[in-house]
């Protein structure tokens, strides 16, 4: 399966935009780019997201510097595909940092990555998802620290590793791009099915307006998204009415 078969079953089922991976593109030429932008044109898929392999959080300034370009590549990817809204990561936590240089190295990558980003018309969203991201404290800090209009959250309820519902609540005021997973932690840490309806209409409350995407992980996506997408839809627009 292609990039372009994809767009057409998110077409067939439904579903109104695509969270791109684009780190698994087999190249990033115009002539590819351009292919997958179409195809989302005729339809009527909006790549809403791209997905890179950004770790903002770096000790030295010449590893910086070296995301920072990084981000500015993959922005530019994000831009010719269309997309508004761009995930990173924040990466491990160097040996013998403590959290609180964790943050600021990371701070620093986003500032600019968000400038830059912002000069197209893209947001960066830090993902919750290991290292120094695993959970919600640290990473509203570096969004709040970074204090730029185009950074804030791609909030994955399936990341966190304990108290998810909890966690997910604290990251949603900072929430540009929201994913939704069929298991979550519980308060002792052990995984569990999400309540999606709870879930959802959490991101009701908190004012959230944008995409929410179904990010599903197991064997049999052909058989369970179309499914698993009714039911998301049907619960968002209970949330909506």
């Amino acid at each position: 399966m292609n990039y372009e078969d994809l767009i057409r079953m998110i077409a067939d089922w439904g579903l109104d935009g695509l969270d791109c991976t684009v780190y698994w593109f087999p190249d990033t030429s115009n002539e590819f780019l351009a292919s997958i932008r179409k195809a989302a044109f005729r339809n009527g898929v909006q790549i809403y997201n791209a997905g890179v392999r950004v770790q903002l959080c770096q000790p030295t300034p010449e590893l910086q510097l070296s995301q920072y370009e990084n981000i500015k590549k993959w922005v530019d990817v994000s831009d010719r595909l269309g997309a508004s809204h761009m995930r990173v990561f924040g990466g491990p936590i160097p040996k013998d940092a403590t959290e609180r240089q964790a943050i600021a190295w990371a701070v620093e990558v986003l500032k600019r990555g968000a400038e830059y980003a912002g000069s197209r018309g893209i947001t960066l969203g830090v993902e919750d998802d290991g290292g120094l991201t695993t959970a919600a404290g640290p990473t509203v800090e570096i969004v709040r620290q970074a204090a730029s209009p185009w950074a804030g959250i791609n909030a994955d309820s399936g990341n966190l590793r304990v108290d998810g519902y909890a966690q997910f609540a604290t990251m949603l005021p900072y929430a540009t791009s929201v994913h939704l997973k069929g298991s979550i932690a519980g308060e002792d840490g052990k995984r569990e099915k999400a309540d999606w309806k709870r879930l959802v209409t959490m991101i009701g409350k908190s004012g959230y307006k944008g995409y929410v995407g179904l990010e599903y992980e197991d064997n049999d996506a052909a058989m369970e998204v179309p499914r698993l997408a009714a039911d998301l839809r049907t619960l968002i627009r209970m949330v909506s009415a």
